[in-house]
């Protein structure tokens, strides 16, 4: 397995993996959305505008994973000078960027009608804004710098110092007296959401994931033949295509 850590080999492997991971993304979307909008029930006390969470609640988990995904990379880079792990971490920003502003802008929306206010200084979504700014600051000192390896450790040290914002957000409805519900999937024990709400919340994070891993293949393999265009082997991959 060690030879997928070759560019050359991975961008294969990942031009094989891209539209199974597109297929099964696809086939989650559809099946979550239709259990979220039209199998589960109203909540009790929300009504319909709790549906949103079906949206919501993945993209703001989504938002940290991928951090962690990019940071780790970043500090795999560092340590062992993996072009990979420099060109994984790369991609991860703008996809992890996008899904933390669609939990804003849903959080936002869900926040109207319960908190009677667009945005609320709540702890919670101010460490989910601050994580939203690490992401165009780790995108901005991407681009500022022209070498990508010198660009991809300076960028990996500034996503490594970000990590400390993830438990914050994580744990913000614990350590303070938030707007924010707590957890209701991730408690410890029983998780205090009906099995109905359960299945298709449970599905559209499945589907998220499975859309991130499918976009950053994607944009791995076009990161890929930037950086090694000069090479032989990139040569024949195109003119392959040609």
């Amino acid at each position: 397995m060690h030879k997928y850590a070759s560019p050359k080999f991975f961008y294969a492997l990942a031009g094989q993996l891209t539209p199974w991971l597109g297929g099964l993304t696809a086939i989650l979307l559809i099946v979550g959305i239709y259990l979220g909008l039209f199998i589960a029930p109203a909540d009790y006390q929300q009504g319909e505008s709790y549906r949103i969470m079906f949206v919501h609640v993945p993209a703001a988990w989504m938002s940290m994973f991928i951090y962690m995904m990019m940071a780790g990379a970043g500090a795999i880079a560092l340590v062992w000078n993996i072009k990979l792990a420099e060109i994984f971490s790369s991609v991860c920003a703008p996809v992890g960027a996008s899904f933390t502003f669609l939990a804003l802008v849903t959080g936002s929306l869900w926040g109207k009608p319960m908190w009677g206010t667009w945005w609320a200084w709540d702890a919670r979504l101010t460490s989910e804004l601050i994580l939203f700014f690490l992401y165009i600051g780790y995108m901005a000192l991407q681009a500022s710098i022209d070498d990508p390896r010198r660009a991809a450790r300076a960028t990996a040290i500034l996503a490594l110092v970000g990590v400390v914002n993830i438990p914050v957000i994580h744990f913000s409805v614990e350590w303070w007296n938030t707007l924010h519900q707590p957890a209701s999937v991730s408690k410890i024990g029983t998780p205090s959401i009906h099995p109905s709400m359960l299945a298709p919340l449970l599905l559209m994070i499945f589907a998220f994931s499975v859309y991130f891993f499918t976009v950053a293949l994607i944009r791995m393999r076009n990161e890929i033949l930037e950086r090694e265009r000069h090479t032989s082997w990139v040569a024949q991959v195109l003119e392959s295509k040609t």
